[in-house]
């Protein structure tokens, strides 16, 4: 199982990024999907998550109304949009998957499989 993040950079408060994340190895549709990030001397935290059919999402209240998550089963992808970014969304973002019953959000330790990670600055 691979899951490819992608799509992170270096962008000024206020800007936009979109991340992707490419899996296979595994029935993606099978999978409900989230994203997580770790900033600088920080501990990893949950950001988004969307169900196996894309017909639920639950988001951190950090990132609520900024960020959208979605999926695209028939290309195995899922993506992160992240609109009004701030200095402190600053931090590697990673995607994951577990095929457990979808509950929100989940625990880190529910989800089988994780990302490489990419890395998004925000700049003041």
């Amino acid at each position: 199982v691979q899951l490819q993040a992608s799509g992170g950079g270096l962008v000024q408060a206020g800007g936009s990024l979109r991340l992707s994340c490419a899996a296979s190895g595994l029935l993606f549709s099978s999978y409900n999907m989230g994203w997580f990030r770790q900033g600088p001397g920080k501990e990893r935290e949950f950001v988004a998550a969307i169900s196996r059919n894309g017909g639920a999402q639950y988001y951190a209240d950090s990132v609520k109304g900024r960020f959208t998550i979605a999926r695209d089963n028939t290309k195995n992808t899922v993506y992160l949009q992240m609109n009004g970014l701030k200095p402190e969304d600053t931090a590697v973002y990673y995607c994951a998957a577990h095929g457990r019953l979808w509950s929100g959000a989940g625990t880190q330790h529910e989800y089988d499989y994780w990302g490489q990670g990419t890395q998004v600055t925000v700049s003041s």
